[in-house]
């Protein structure tokens, strides 16, 4: 045969042929890459592309989600730039970053040219910098500042503007309030009708006995209501022109002190109904008293204070004049050893007890002057005997704290309203007071640091009087508008009466068993 006979290529000459073939495409393809990135200055991916490229891609083509500040797209608000330093901003950068490239580019056969040079530019330089900054009124604080703005700051309101619609926003629904590590009820759990109730501030014309009976003077009448089942009696109806001055219940038992407006005391058995003697000594209507033990203080408008022992026939036992005015408020201290009284004159006198255990000495103590108001609010602290609360007038609107065994003022706070009545709490560090103009309302403060605790609101006309439950849980408060108002305010907590109750159980039964 002439000629050889071709067959087709083995499979190994394929494999070497198609590997040459590839890397001849790889070397031109790397080739052309390095080609164009030494001339463009954009450097290859090193990653291959897929899907994720792809992705992206479809992503981007989104349509922008709103902004925050609610507009569209990001556009600058002209009335919030200032594109003069703007301008200088953008000139004062691109120049900064030409000069430091034509810096880095020296070469060496002209380089003491260069320095001569580059001293005298920047020194002109320097120059012009400055004088661009005087004349656009720029410091150093624009360094860093904002080129463009995206938002109009809100211009502020003049100082005597007043925002119509802030009571809408600011007021709560009177509900509940957290006070510390409780809720405190600000709404009055019942309300009763006080019709004929004396709208007078030196009157104290309600009292809560121990045996869970209120007596409360409305016009020339005394009614005793009793909070166990609501049944309502009338004690007394005076004659035309007389009426119920002051109300105080006896510590223990059903006997009530009433003082009128002739200027006599009353003692009532609440129990039979029946009036068991009258004691004379003023000679102006008594508006308040006091009880302690088998004596009871009582105090005149004619500005003197008398004790009664209810036990003698000759009842007085004292008269004490530190006071000029009315006297509208008297109070013994929780050991009995201090009589606080309050009067028109705004002063407050404290008197110590007697020599003899019986009345007071007849000179005060002391003379607590720090008033500008008449004081009818008189509050002893149950946990601190010898600390006292008063509170002034509408002239005087502070609530007050005294050491009488020093005299000493311990605090004042400025109430901003007519201070009518203080309670201290039994269960918690905290006292009650009783308003009036301008918000009628009752106020719980932690004691001693005087922080607010709840305002309880719902009276329309000043709380004139207020008076606790016997267990130390409610308040019954009296105001102007002829309503009678119960707070549960001062409900303990279940939680640790019962722990408290558990601790007293077993203290208990171990010292029962340790009597043989």
């Amino acid at each position: 045969m002439d000629g050889d006979t071709r067959g087709p290529a083995p499979r190994w000459k394929k494999k070497l042929e198609a590997s040459m073939n590839g890397s001849a495409n790889t070397t031109r393809s790397v080739l052309s890459v390095s080609y164009n990135t030494s001339f463009s200055g954009v450097q290859p991916s090193t990653k291959t592309p897929g899907k994720s490229a792809e992705a992206k891609a479809k992503k981007s083509m989104t349509t922008p989600t709103k902004t925050p500040g609610g507009g569209d797209r990001f556009i600058p608000s002209r009335a919030a730039t200032n594109f003069e330093l703007a301008h200088y901003l953008v000139n004062k950068e691109t120049n900064d970053k030409s000069d430091e490239e034509n810096e880095q580019q020296p070469t060496t056969s002209n380089i003491n040219n260069i320095n001569n040079t580059n001293v005298q530019a920047s020194t002109r330089k320097g120059e012009r910098q400055n004088l661009i900054a005087e004349v656009a009124q720029v410091g150093d604080s624009v360094k860093n500042g904002r080129i463009l703005c995206y938002q109009n700051k809100a211009p502020a309101a003049p100082e005597s503007h007043t925002n119509p619609l802030k009571v809408v926003y600011s007021l709560k629904t009177p509900i509940s309030t957290k006070s510390g590590s409780r809720f405190i009820s600000t709404t009055s759990e019942r309300i009763l009708d006080a019709p004929d109730f004396i709208n007078d501030y030196y009157l104290n014309l309600m009292d809560w006995s121990a045996d869970n009976i209120v007596a409360v003077a409305l016009g020339k009448c005394v009614y005793l209501w009793n909070a166990a089942n609501g049944n309502i009696e009338q004690l007394i109806e005076y004659e035309e022109g007389d009426y119920a001055c002051s109300l105080s219940w006896i510590q223990e038992g059903h006997i009530l002190a009433i003082g009128n407006s002739t200027g006599v005391v009353e003692l009532w058995d609440c129990s039979k109904v029946k009036r068991l003697r009258v004691m004379d000594g003023h000679s102006l209507r008594v508006g308040s008293l006091a009880w302690n033990s088998y004596l009871v203080s009582s105090g005149s408008r004619d500005g003197t204070i008398i004790h009664h022992d209810v036990r003698s026939r000759e009842h007085k036992v004292s008269s004490l004049h530190g006071h000029t005015l009315e006297v509208c408020g008297l109070k013994w201290s929780t050991d009995f050893k201090y009589l606080a009284s309050g009067g028109n004159d705004n002063l407050v006198n404290v008197w110590s007890l007697g020599s003899g255990g019986v009345g007071t000495e007849l000179e005060p103590l002391h003379k607590l002057t720090k008033h500008q108001a008449a004081v009818r609010a008189l509050a002893w602290c149950p946990w601190q005997a010898h600390t006292l609360a008063s509170g002034g007038g509408t002239a005087d609107r502070c609530i007050k704290f005294w050491n009488v065994n020093t005299g000493s003022l311990i605090k004042s706070v400025d109430s901003n309203s007519q201070v009518c009545s203080l309670l201290f709490s039994r269960h918690y560090k905290e006292l009650i007071s009783a308003h009036g103009f301008v918000n009628n309302q009752l106020t719980i403060w932690k004691y001693p640091s005087m922080v607010k605790q709840a305002d309880l609101t719902g009276h329309t006309s000043r709380v004139l009087q207020m008076a606790m439950s016997p267990n130390g849980e409610t308040v019954i408060s009296a105001g102007a508008d002829e309503t009678l108002r119960l707070w549960n305010c001062f409900e303990p907590d279940p939680l640790a009466t019962k722990k408290a109750a558990t601790v007293n159980s077993n203290a208990k039964s171990v010292f029962r068993q340790s009597i043989r």
